[in-house]
């Protein structure tokens, strides 16, 4: 998982089906812009031959980087130029192939020497951020739209301090969700396709976007930028600016020092009180109300539970300051993103460009495996869970406890428009139907498995799996649940 400025994942596989296998994963880097190092084994010099598996070959376009080692003396140059593209520019996995003879042989004395590369931050030009400074200081109704790049950058600080300046609200994307705390008074919250009622209207009636460490993907898992916004887009990638919108001022650099800039350009100084405190009034009034009406969804303890009384409890039970959260693809992500509470950077991790379903579980593995002290739970559907459940067997085997929330309705319930369309020869085999009994397959594979119908069993249900996880027992929380109460109209 990565974290600030410099810091990456490393995973090694091995040749063929282990390099096969971990293209999905790959993708997944690089759809979320996340700098991972994949170290994967490549077949000798002399079987570099279809049909054998060849990741320099075939990764081209997925990860940001790709070299294989072809001479013992490749290797302190190709390794630099892998974590100079990890720390450096857009983020996004790099990998280094294994040549299998070649790494068997000793590294020439006068090849040994590796000096490892300085992360190269760069920021904004001046004049660049000057035109930005002024659009803010004319904007009647300014807001921050705010990515993973102020958390990679480390800037959830100075986020916080350039929106009280600017008495502006911070929207966090969903890969960026936990920039700003949400108990933050200026905090909207985050947003997928689904998101929060304030972030709904400050997107509709914002006159100055301020979109800072995000791409502005457009994409159906995430929120339209306003057509009628003046916009100033900031990236660390060139690549990203003017690529889906057309910026009035675009922002090339890293988020920290891209923020830190207009800081200094704004004249620094105390924030407005007064005119914090008029839009801080406005934010909790908007939350207030949508809250409001979805308190009865929220708290409905009707059976089966529906996907929304499972977050409420999340939010009741867990300590989000001591937890790192994530969801998985389809519903449990619409519902997770806007209602979830993240009250520190990196307490969520977002995710879900590509959206492969089952994703979470292994999330929560490698989340653990960073912070060994934080509780680390995944909420994900029956279908997810068939993706990648067994994986419930590494983290017991490899002593990584974490926690699997399992909304088990019996159904791939996100895709019920394209289930209506197939034929009834196709619906004869049940192509979007499922069942288990998860609960005692986690038993089977060393977990404990804890099967849940009511909302009083849920949140016992995860109190008792923080206890077995500090214990250092993985478990699954097998969730009969329902999706279909209701959606978020936002």
């Amino acid at each position: 998982m990565a974290g600030e400025a410099g810091c990456c994942g490393v995973v090694a596989v091995q040749a063929q089906a282990g390099a096969e296998n971990a293209l999905g994963g790959l993708a997944q880097a690089g759809a979320d812009n996340i700098p991972v190092l994949l170290l994967p084994a490549g077949n000798s010099l002399n079987t570099l031959t279809r049909p054998n598996f060849q990741a320099a070959r075939t990764y081209q376009g997925v990860a940001k980087t790709v070299e294989p080692i072809l001479r013992p003396d490749q290797v302190a140059p190709v390794m630099r130029r892998a974590f100079h593209a990890l720390r450096s520019g857009a983020p996004g996995p790099a990998v280094v192939e294994l040549t299998a003879d070649v790494c068997a042989q000793e590294v020439p004395e006068a090849a040994q020497t590796y000096r490892p590369p300085r992360p190269a931050r760069q920021v904004p030009a001046s004049e660049d951020v000057a035109a930005a400074a002024e659009l803010l200081r004319g904007a009647r109704r300014p807001m921050i739209w705010a990515g993973a790049g102020v958390l990679a950058a480390g800037a959830s600080d100075a986020l916080a301090r350039l929106a009280e300046l600017l008495a502006a609200p911070v929207f966090c994307t969903m890969p960026g969700k936990s920039a700003l705390p949400e108990t933050h008074r200026l905090a909207l919250g985050a947003g997928a396709g689904t998101t929060t009622l304030a972030a709904h209207r400050w997107l509709s009636e914002c006159d100055v976007l301020l979109a800072l460490g995000t791409s502005l993907t457009r994409s159906p898992y995430a929120q339209a930028v306003p057509p009628a916004a003046r916009l100033i887009h900031n990236s660390v990638s060139v690549d990203d600016l003017n690529k889906d919108e057309s910026p009035e001022v675009a922002l090339l650099g890293d988020a920290g020092l891209t923020i830190a800039a207009l800081v200094e350009e704004l004249g620094g100084g105390a924030a407005d009180e007064a005119a914090v405190a008029e839009v801080a009034g406005q934010v909790a009034a908007a939350h207030a109300e949508w809250l409001a009406e979805w308190q009865p969804v929220l708290t409905d303890d009707g059976e089966p539970l529906n996907y929304y009384r499972v977050v409420h409890a999340l939010n009741e039970v867990l300590d989000p300051d001591a937890s790192i959260v994530t969801h998985d693809a389809g519903a449990p992500r619409d519902c997770m993103v806007p209602f979830y509470r993240a009250t520190v950077p990196h307490s969520y991790v977002g995710w879900g460009k590509t959206t492969h379903l089952g994703f979470g579980l292994p999330l929560a593995i490698g989340a653990k495996v960073a912070h060994p002290d934080k509780f680390c739970l995944n909420v994900m559907g029956d279908g997810a869970f068939g993706m990648s459940g067994l994986d419930l067997e590494t983290a017991v085997r490899a002593e990584v406890p974490i926690t699997t929330v399992l909304l088990n309705n019996g159904a791939m319930a996100t895709y019920s428009g394209a289930r209506d369309m197939i034929g009834p020869e196709a619906r004869a085999f049940g192509v979007s139907k499922m069942g288990g009994n998860y609960a005692a397959l986690a038993e089977a594979l060393g977990a404990r498995g804890i099967p849940v119908r009511t909302a009083a069993e849920l949140e016992q249900a995860l109190a008792e799996a923080q206890r077995l996880n500090a214990a250092g027992v993985t478990v699954l929380i097998d969730v009969q649940a329902n999706v279909e109460s209701r959606r978020s109209r936002f």
